[in-house]
């Protein structure tokens, strides 16, 4: 009796064991989607839930009740730098992406509990951002719920959430300028700052605009350190924007000989309109 005991509770084991090794399709499979704005990285994790014939807003996503923003434990948005949310700014973290859904809009919630399984424990005094945007429809079906970034600038991207025929969609910006200024100021005044660095600060200075006497000065190191046609291109192009056209010229003609034994067309095209800039 007991020997026929054991047997079966070890049979009973036996069959939990393989049951539990048979892996299936999960119903709302997990997603995760990044990209690089300004110099931050923005990254969304979510679970991507099916229509299967249901109605989804309106029913089984009620209008006005906080949603998780998908399935599963809540969705999740990493910011690395302090970034502006539809103009709003939000510090760099990781934040729960809750939302409450409506027929014409639909309130973005960033909350500071990214641990969430669902919204059961929302906790509306850890709101850390409200932003309402408009809803819009769309005319074609998407099965799986959705969230894509789509870049728009090098400083700007939209989060965009689509789901059965809704879409909705926010801006996260990025604008590294004060950032970059300040590491240039930097690594410019260090003793052993390096050739790609003064290139590197040069180049920005003359695509900003800014003070290219400056920029002409970090040329110049450039120059002084390596011969290049890229580096005669850099400080011909920045001498001829102060109208320094005899060393702009001299430039020119350096990168446009050295590229050609290169057979690098672009530089040599670079160098030409140098040279059409101080006729």
């Amino acid at each position: 009796m007991q020997k026929s005991l054991v047997f079966t509770l070890l049979f009973n084991c036996l069959c939990i064991g393989l049951f539990a090794q048979i892996k299936t399709p999960a119903a709302s499979p997990t997603a995760t989607v990044t990209q690089k704005v300004g110099l931050t990285q923005v990254t969304v994790d979510y679970s991507r839930p099916s229509v299967k014939g249901r109605k989804i807003f309106g029913n089984l996503v009620p209008y006005g009740q906080v949603w998780r923003t998908g399935a599963n434990k809540v969705a999740n948005i990493k910011f690395d730098n302090d970034v502006t949310v539809n103009g709003e700014k939000i510090a760099a973290g990781n934040y729960a992406l809750v939302t409450i859904p409506n027929a014409t809009s639909w309130t973005i919630i960033f909350n500071s509990d990214d641990k969430q399984w669902g919204v059961y424990g929302y906790d509306e005094k850890k709101d850390v951002k409200r932003i309402t945007v408009k809803s819009s429809k769309t005319a074609t079906l998407t099965e799986n719920f959705t969230i894509a970034l789509d870049q728009t600038s090098g400083t700007s991207l939209n989060v965009v959430l689509s789901w059965e025929k809704t879409s909705v969609k926010f801006k996260v910006e990025h604008d590294p300028h004060e950032q970059i200024l300040a590491e240039i100021k930097e690594k410019t005044s260090k003793a052993d700052c390096s050739t790609d660095t003064y290139f590197d600060a040069a180049d920005y200075y003359y695509e900003k605009g800014l003070d290219l006497n400056q920029a002409y000065v970090w040329a110049e190191k450039v120059i002084a350190a390596d011969q290049k046609y890229w580096t005669y291109e850099l400080h011909g192009r920045i001498a001829a924007k102060l109208g320094k056209c005899e060393a702009a010229k001299e430039d020119a003609k350096k990168c446009i000989e050295m590229a050609k034994k290169d057979s690098d067309t672009s530089y040599v095209k670079k160098g030409e309109a140098i040279l059409a800039k101080c006729k």
